[in-house]
């Protein structure tokens, strides 16, 4: 049971001293404080004004397991008792870094046997950030600098997070991208292909990259980063011809391939990994999030053998956080990942929850406000437009319909977010199907409830 917290009190203070992440500070004080969320259970939110709210978000795309894993709890007193940390920065490890590298390896099929830690996704690109250039400049082609990624793309709140991510909005805060990232079109058909063929439009953007790659110049271009299904841009499914043509353009060009997985890993497309529900093989990848199921804050970076042996030539690798590794941390992510495989999370999603999903949003096609539903596993999106058949948006703009609808669904006990005019969900994978149509039936709700709003627009 939850403490006996003062709501009013919290909320005071919360003004008075709390930052939130990503918010309008003006706005949270308006508002008189942000919701205080107290406790939690299965895919269920409490908050202190009584609130019980559906998680369609699992946290910040990450609660892959559910809130109140008891075991989870267990692992991480037990661990703190034995060593509740040490460092990996004195030629030094701990059992559970080494056993939870050796555990991230085998789901790769040891095809990225080297893995490196980190605190959060914006780290782990970070890492590779460094990594991937110094791997360049030690195989003798120190010209090889230039990332190109994704307009819209999201890889984090770091310096290089932000510059290899595509969002214009984040851009201005730290005069940012930093030199060396390029930007091409996002595989976005519904909003940048609409009338198009598919298959066509996949191809133009995987063209795209190619494109970028000649006009920087081969030899000056070290890799690609890309989700393999966009998650904070909008959970943008590409055409399946896509990421095969970007991959055959990689090796093409001799430059890595890097997919970001720290949304996509561990089940949530149905496979464990993202790049295998695409059909993909990177020469990296970022992984956070359901990697602990949000219990504690850890990301990791997995990288291929070849990559290791070139960069053992080069001495100390001068990367690295207080946190890497933190054997508390590391104990958690291993005990969630033995809970994934003994439940089948990710066999349940692929088999069982995510075609459910497909089927329950497909029921919302009759709505006057949606123009597409789209899902992959238990990634969901519905797209809200002015005129049906159409992808006009409300008051001639993105951005004005998305809000309305999804504070609607907040209202009547659905988290969900909305990214411009989209409503996306990310559930926990343990979600069952009659919570997909309690969910699915609040998002119709708020749809019914946000039409009279937008049309007096």
């Amino acid at each position: 049971m939850p403490r006996n917290y003062d709501i009013a009190e919290l909320k005071r203070l919360d003004v008075a001293h709390h930052l939130p992440a990503q918010a309008d500070w003006q706005e949270i004080e308006n508002m008189g404080g942000s919701r205080i969320v107290t406790h939690a259970e299965g895919c269920y939110i409490h908050d202190g004004d009584g609130n019980r709210i559906l998680d369609g978000m699992a946290g910040l795309w990450c609660v892959n397991v559910g809130y109140g894993r008891e075991e989870l709890v267990e692992v991480a007193a037990e661990q703190m008792r034995e060593l509740p940390y040490y460092n990996t920065f004195f030629k030094t490890a701990t059992p559970p870094a080494v056993l939870l590298a050796h555990k991230i390896a085998s789901l790769t099929q040891n095809r990225l046997p080297h893995v490196f830690f980190n605190a959060s996704g914006s780290e782990a690109n970070d890492t590779i950030f460094r990594l991937v250039r110094q791997y360049w400049k030690l195989k003798g082609e120190p010209k090889r600098k230039v990332f190109i990624s994704r307009w819209n793309a999201y890889h984090g709140s770091t310096v290089a997070g932000v510059s290899l991510g595509g969002m214009k909005a984040m851009h201005p805060i730290g005069d940012l991208p930093i030199p060396g990232v390029e930007h091409v079109r996002q595989p976005y058909w519904f909003g940048e292909g609409f009338g198009e063929d598919p298959e066509a439009f996949g191809t133009a953007c995987a063209a795209a990259i190619e494109e970028r790659i000649l006009e920087v110049g081969p030899e000056n271009v070290a890799a690609f980063i890309g989700e393999p299904v966009q998650g904070a841009g909008g959970v943008i499914i590409p055409p399946a011809n896509y990421w095969p043509q970007v991959e055959a353009i990689c090796r093409k060009y001799g430059i890595l391939l890097i997919c970001d997985e720290v949304i996509n890993g561990f089940g949530r497309t149905g496979q464990m990994w993202g790049h295998e529900t695409v059909g993909v093989k990177p020469d990296i990848i970022a992984m956070a999030k359901g990697l602990s199921s949000g219990y504690l804050p850890i990301s990791a970076v997995a990288v291929s053998a070849e990559i290791i042996a070139v960069m053992k030539t080069g001495g100390d690798f001068v990367h690295g956080y207080t946190y890497s590794g933190h054997p508390v941390c590391a104990a958690v992510a291993l005990r969630n990942i033995e809970i994934m495989e003994r439940e089948g999370l990710a066999e349940k999603v692929r088999d069982e929850s995510g075609p459910y999903l497909a089927k329950a949003l497909a029921s919302l096609n009759d709505h006057p406000l949606v123009g597409e539903v789209r899902s992959v596993g238990l990634l969901g999106a519905v797209e809200i437009v002015s005129e049906k058949g159409t992808n006009q948006r409300w008051g001639g703009k993105e951005g004005n319909a998305g809000p309305v609808v999804r504070d609607r669904c907040i209202a009547g006990g659905l988290m969900v977010r909305g990214i411009r005019d989209t409503i996306v969900m990310c559930p926990p994978l343990i979600i069952t199907n009659a919570q997909i149509d309690d969910m699915v039936g609040i998002i119709r709700q708020a749809l019914d409830e946000a039409l009279p709003v937008l049309q007096a627009l």
